[in-house]
């Protein structure tokens, strides 16, 4: 079988503006970020994900692109993105990055062009009408703070689409010309050094809403054109869509080899944190059971929280509220309707133990593990802020001023007071302590690292009649993989001799404590165990 790079891999994402800023000015930068690439090293990442960082008004976090070829100057420059590139490759880490082609920014040449003359070419880079059209079923990405997806606009005498924000029209995907310049964005970025993109807004991208004679199918196929290209540019580079589909709707991305290499799991993240929230592990394993099989070609990119709000819309409105009510019980941790803009730890009220399980669950299931900034110390988040802005404050490293985040007086807000204060969450701190999250993080990310069944073993579930006990395993051919969690507070008892008989012998490699050879193992609250089983 075809070993994809990939497939054991450790992501981490990260936002260069809130990561470390290196020249005093406030902001994160790139120089920044290679000066911590030892640190990301260290702690195991193998891939990095970028946020957008090109030159943006910055309406949505720098989703609203005014030029894809270049870098905020706020942040550096090509050299400098350049530099990161070389030195990535020191230490074996990969980078991808945003591709944002769904919408550009009201500021970028193409629409300022479009605006201007019906018969521009660049009016049909857009999606225009005379009229607003209604669309069934079709909601907006940011409700309460849009109230509609057209927009009139007084110059072109026209209204526009937007799915998000006003400020970023909508691209036609179904115009070829537009296609092209996606295609040479991509071109771009790899003879940059990048390893791949992750494609923002996948599912709407191809959505024919409001785009005159646009078929389906052949809005589809443009991933497949993208991955044609991308084969023919860097064969080992990826594509990973940013899709919030229901199971039976993940091959329009995943489709042997043709399309995506990788997908977002977002599915699986709802219903696990609705197993969290019910501290009952069947919304899980149902959920496991529903996800369509995509290896070899394709692999989940799983994943606890990221730079976005913890979307819950694929659960039904009782599942929602019931994880509303275990995890954001105040209106001022939801948003949207559909999500809440908390971090982990405090979700989890700072529960070390519940924490370690989380990330325990996210690295043993089938897939590759994606962890946000912050959350291996343990960050937590700023409900003063607005919107998403609460997750998105600055890295905590030291518990010197501004976190160490920056030597400015008044740059970004950093989380100052509280049990997830900078003073006591950082990660000098932490380094220091050999107990500690951090640690501990990174201890996990060196066992999964060598564990790479779970990203290409086969896998199955061991169905208990302890509802709050999660059993799986991967079976290759250097032996078995064992995984049990508990997701009660209580303890609870598991024979691993009635699972496998006496023929086994166990070596422990990961877990709460050691499991030692008792053939029934109680498992502390929120415990869990990681086991290689071998034929004698």
């Amino acid at each position: 079988m075809k070993y994809h790079w990939y497939q054991n891999s450790i992501f981490y994402s990260l936002d260069v503006e809130t990561f470390f800023d290196s020249n005093g000015d406030g902001i994160g930068d790139f120089q920044g970020l290679i000066d911590k690439l030892d640190y990301l090293a260290a702690l195991g990442i193998t891939c990095i994900w970028l946020l957008p960082f090109f030159p943006s008004p910055n309406r949505d976090n720098g989703y609203d692109v005014k030029d894809y070829y270049n870098i905020d100057e706020r942040l550096g420059n090509l050299g400098d993105f350049a530099q990161l590139i070389d030195k990535a490759q020191v230490y074996g880490i990969k980078i991808i990055i945003d591709l944002v082609v769904n919408h550009t920014s009201i500021e970028h040449p193409w629409f300022r062009e479009a605006r201007k003359d019906r018969n521009s070419k660049y009016r049909d880079y857009y999606v225009w009408s005379d009229e607003p059209v209604e669309f069934e079923s079709v909601e907006l990405s940011f409700q309460g703070e849009e109230n509609t997806m057209w927009t009139f606009d007084e110059q072109a005498g026209q209204y526009y689409l937007h799915r998000f924000y006003k400020e970023q029209p909508d691209l036609n995907i179904m115009n070829a010309d537009v296609r092209d310049e996606i295609l040479k964005i991509m071109g771009f970025w790899l003879s940059m050094g990048v390893s791949g993109f992750r494609i923002d807004a996948a599912a709407i991208i191809i959505e024919p809403h409001g785009i005159k004679g646009a078929e389906q199918e052949e809005l589809e196929k443009f991933f497949e054109e993208m991955r044609h290209f991308l084969a023919a540019k860097k064969t080992d580079a990826i594509l990973l869509a940013e899709a919030n589909v229901k199971p039976e709707e993940v091959a329009t991305y995943i489709k042997g080899e043709s399309r995506m290499h990788m997908i977002f799991n977002f599915f699986l993240n709802q219903y696990l944190f609705l197993s969290l929230a019910q501290g009952k592990v069947q919304p899980l394993i149902k959920t496991l059971r529903k996800l369509p099989g995509i290896q070899p070609a394709g692999q989940w990119l799983n994943f606890l929280r990221q730079h976005d709000e913890l979307n819950l819309n694929l659960l039904t409105d009782k599942e929602r509220q019931q994880v509303f009510k275990q995890f954001a019980p105040d209106e001022s941790m939801q948003i949207y309707g559909r999500g809440i803009r908390r971090r982990l730890a405090p979700m989890l009220d700072g529960n070390d133990a519940l924490l370690k399980l989380s990330y325990s669950i996210l690295l043993s299931l089938p897939g590759v593990p994606l962890i946000r900034y912050g959350d291996e110390i343990g960050m937590g988040d700023d409900l003063s802020l607005e919107g998403r802005e609460s997750v998105r404050t600055p890295m905590q490293w030291t518990s010197e001023p501004n976190a160490g985040f920056s030597t400015r007086a008044k740059g970004r807000k950093v989380i100052e007071k509280g049990k997830f204060g900078f003073p006591k969450i950082n990660v000098l701190s932490l380094q220091s302590q050999g107990d500690s999250i951090l640690n501990w993080i990174e201890r996990l990310f060196s066992i999964r690292k060598q564990c790479p069944e779970i990203g290409s073993g086969e896998f199955e579930i061991i169905e208990q009649d302890n509802e709050c006990l999660f059993v799986h395993h991967f079976r290759s051919e250097h032996g078995d993989l064992w995984f049990a969690h508990n997701f009660s507070g209580d303890p609870v008892t598991f024979s691993r001799e009635e699972l496998v008989g006496k023929s086994k012998k166990w070596v422990h490699i990961f877990g709460s404590r050691d499991a030692g050879e008792d053939r029934a193992l109680q498992i502390d609250g929120y415990g869990f165990h990681w086991w290689r089983s071998i034929n004698k």
